[in-house]
């Protein structure tokens, strides 16, 4: 029998009961289609390759991660539940030793998600990576935690989630934001005052193939990890890349992937986009799976490839290596923080940071108004406030208070609440308290 070099866990959950519609790509056939190829190829007959169910996260779950309004089940389904729940479960897996790695294969996905949610963005609803990474740091302590987003599209919701955060690091490669939703991941984008250079983004041109992936893994992705030292990288495993995937245009093979995989050593991986579900995604699956658990995938082709179809020309090269060159600075010695008046990115005054944002909720067609402030502090790393109103609903708050805050910014945060619940301005009021794991409260 075949042994695996690394024992793998596989957390499966194809949602057969939520869909956007009967015909949309983002359905339960994306791992149907995988779970066939997976036993066909006798995947679970390689001695340490096991499958494990998932669990269901809970409410609070969802509540450390996310300003949910008016409130989770207004948001979520129970599918959304379980896709969480199943990210986590992976973490449980390799978190008590009983695998060295695992890979959630689930859907619905989720790094589309922000840290406000009043509906769903790019398929997205809840965080699952982020749900899983603060079960994590609930469960077994804090963690260094580097997410390495591999889908086609920016994962803008992981990057606004942990964008104060200097103890995650979000590494996305994506194709470029000027040719793609969400239109976002610029390199500019480097993170809050208080964690430049902890977000990196790396956008890459169309028609992007193995070549320039794996280019990009070598010379600026590892690197970076090696000298982030996180106690554990997670892989937002995406596999819209792939050349035949009908929402993107880029030129990424199956093979690719796993080889990105072999190279990248992750922990962890979640499923996130891909919608060739035929051509690729089984294909895709069965080599990361091969790939995560030590065992050999260069049998691993899909159908109608051909490298000399899906090869990048000169030009992506040469535009690809000047990214390489030009890129590994923004993490390794950030620029100070930009404090002039672009409210985009946020304006410092005094002690505080405001940012303000438009979001648009493009599958449920909601458009938010955003007031993001920061209260910046020499002991932790801040406060967060945001006010948010959608479309003509109601004005609603969030106060985050942050793992290891100090007492002032402790103090603050119960401050801001009381006074908002005595004067009435916002309807609904939820509070994140990351000391007393006490996650919600809500005030009409």
């Amino acid at each position: 029998m075949l042994k695996a070099d690394k024992s793998l866990g596989i957390v499966f959950f194809p949602a057969f009961d939520w869909a956007i519609s009967p015909t949309h790509p983002e359905r339960q056939e994306r791992l149907l289609y995988t779970q066939d190829q997976l036993r066909e190829e006798g995947l679970f007959d390689i001695e340490g390759v096991t499958e494990h169910k998932p669990d269901v996260a809970a409410i609070e779950d969802v509540e450390r991660v996310h300003f949910c309004f008016p409130e989770v089940s207004a948001v979520t389904t129970r599918s959304h539940l379980i896709s969480a729940g199943g990210a986590m479960k992976a973490a449980d897996l390799v978190m008590r030793g009983e695998c060295d790695r695992a890979f959630a294969m689930v859907r619905p996905p989720g790094h589309h998600a922000m840290k406000v949610v009043h509906g769903a963005r790019g398929f997205c609803s809840i965080n699952i990576e982020a749900v899983m990474v603060e079960h994590i740091r609930e469960t077994y302590g804090h963690k260094r935690v580097a997410i390495v987003d591999t889908d086609c599209h920016h994962g803008d919701g992981t990057q606004d989630v942990y964008w104060h955060d200097p103890d995650t690091l979000f590494i996305s490669l994506h194709q470029d934001g000027r040719t793609l939703y969400p239109g976002s991941g610029f390199p500019h984008e480097l993170g809050g005052p208080q964690a430049m250079g902890r977000t990196l983004n790396i956008p890459l041109p169309p028609n992007t193939s193995d070549e320039g992936f794996l280019m990009v893994m070598e010379r600026v992705v590892m690197p970076i990890l090696d000298h982030f030292k996180p106690d554990l990288v997670i892989n937002s495993a995406g596999q819209d890349n792939h050349f035949t995937d009908p929402i993107t245009d880029m030129n990424f093979s199956a093979r690719g992937y796993a080889a990105l995989s072999e190279m990248l050593k992750p922990d962890i991986a979640v499923l996130e986009g891909g919608y060739s579900i035929q051509g690729a995604l089984p294909y895709i699956n069965l080599g990361l799976c091969l790939s995560m658990a030590g065992v050999d995938y260069s049998h691993i082709r899909e159908p109608n490839f051909s490298p000399e179809l899906i090869r990048q020309d000169a030009r992506t090269t040469a535009y690809i290596e000047e990214l390489c060159r030009q890129l590994p600075a923004l993490y390794f010695d950030p620029p100070p923080y930009n404090r002039k008046n672009d409210v985009r990115q946020g304006v410092i005054s005094g002690d505080t940071l405001v940012r303000q944002r438009q979001i648009y909720y493009d599958t449920d067609g909601i458009n938010e108004t955003q007031r993001e402030t920061l209260f910046l502090c020499e002991k932790c790393r801040g406060l967060l406030k945001i006010e948010t109103r959608a479309d003509s609903g109601p004005q609603c708050l969030g106060v985050e208070i942050p793992i290891h805050a100090c007492p002032d910014c402790r103090s603050r945060g119960y401050q801001i609440v009381e006074e908002a619940q005595l004067k009435g301005n916002a309807r609904y009021i939820q509070l994140i308290n990351r000391l007393d794991r006490d996650y919600l409260r809500v005030g009409f």
